[in-house]
């Protein structure tokens, strides 16, 4: 029970950090912005316990 716990907590640090890094790329007009997409919805998802 500890270990999801843990887990989901992870995935919630790694969501807020892939969002502030996606804020970042979208004010520094950064070329790849998609690129972070795919992480920012995955860490999304996981954290929400869909997946």
């Amino acid at each position: 029970m500890s270990t999801g716990t843990k887990n989901k907590g992870l995935m919630w640090i790694l969501f807020l950090v892939s969002t502030a890094a996606f804020l970042f790329a979208c004010f520094a007009h950064w070329p790849w912005l998609t690129l972070i997409l795919p992480f920012v919805t995955t860490f999304f998802v996981k954290a929400m316990d869909i997946i």
